[in-house]
């Protein structure tokens, strides 16, 4: 089982009506920082807030009518949820968004407002996973959020999008969590300019493909919040997918802490004006952090900003967020 570059190609014309091509703006204050040009992927300007509408369009249009019919279900911690809730939407198809009590609540607010229902069961993902599985024994259609070819080809449209927008890239700094965006990146930036260097940045709660190439396998972690929560989940013990494509194709993963996160937001309003949520701002943070060095031009991804804004004053107003405590 694999993903090729061509049914990239066929993901891109499917969504192209579906889906924005994102605009890329340098950054003079990463660029003067890192001594090489750092540009930034604007994602977090997609229709739906995030990344996630490439993949969940690409899947959804891909159905058959009968399958279409019976309705799509769908594991999320919120920005694959509003984007299956958009593209199940705008193609006339029920849609069920299986959440934890984890999820913050302006996400579950929006995927409401995208017309899906929303069922909260449990307190991790693997717990809201029962219940979807649940409902796709009863007939519903799974979407799942990362380990699928289609959700893959999907996200790795925005691969494309990165080296035609900047031709000499030769680091993009992605987020890492399930692994979808960054495997279908990697494969698509790779395929048009061979050696780019990619870098896959995840937090340092609950990172579980990073426990899962350290062992060699898939494994369990324990969620845990964090300000990147769109970075949180497993990555499935029977992944057929994105684990491979991850060890194979990701030239390096780098973690961070929730302070280090937090300067990411920060950093991405007072000095690019953009408000970004946590995993949205995880590339800027490590460049911050110095713990990514650059030799030539990168291109870091803003994959997301549906960030609750009573939390997002907190941060850029410099107080400590205590995130377990938000989540309790």
């Amino acid at each position: 089982m694999s993903v090729t570059v061509d049914d990239v190609l066929a993901a891109r014309a499917r969504i192209a009506g579906t889906i924005r091509a994102t605009p890329v703006e340098p950054s003079p204050s990463l660029t003067e920082r890192a001594g090489q040009p750092v540009n930034l992927k604007l994602e977090h300007h997609q229709r739906s807030g995030s990344f996630k509408l490439r993949g969940a369009a690409n899947a959804i249009l891909k159905l058959s009518d009968a399958d279409k019919a019976r309705g799509v279900v769908a594991v999320s911690t919120g920005n694959h949820g509003r984007g299956v809730a958009r593209a199940a939407r705008e193609n006339g198809v029920r849609a069920v968004v299986c959440m934890s009590r984890l999820v913050p609540r302006n996400k579950l607010d929006a995927i409401r407002a995208e017309g899906a229902e929303v069922v909260i069961a449990g307190r991790s993902q693997d717990e809201a996973q029962v219940e979807a599985d649940r409902l796709a024994a009863g007939g519903m259609v799974m979407i799942p959020p990362f380990d699928h070819a289609d959700i893959i080809a999907g996200q790795a449209t925005l691969g494309l999008e990165i080296v035609e927008a900047m031709p000499e890239v030769e680091t993009v700094l992605v987020q890492l969590s399930g692994g979808g965006l960054i495997a279908g990146v990697a494969l698509a930036a790779k395929a048009r300019r061979p050696g780019v260097r990619v870098v896959g940045i995840s937090m340092e709660r609950g990172a579980a493909m990073h426990a899962s190439l350290a062992a060699g396998h898939p494994v369990e972690v324990e969620e845990m919040p964090t300000l990147a929560d769109s970075l949180g989940g497993g990555i499935g013990l029977r992944n057929r997918y994105t684990f491979r494509m991850v060890r194979d194709l990701v030239d390096e993963v780098v973690l961070l802490t929730e302070d280090e996160i937090a300067a990411g937001i920060r950093h991405a309003y007072f000095a690019e004006r953009q408000i970004v949520e946590g995993s949205g701002a995880v590339g800027i943070a490590a460049l911050l952090a110095d713990k990514v060095r650059l030799a030539g031009p990168a291109m870091v991804v803003l994959s997301g900003g549906n960030i609750d804004m009573t939390l997002h004053h907190r941060v850029v107003s410099g107080e400590t967020v205590d995130v377990a405590a938000a989540a309790a």
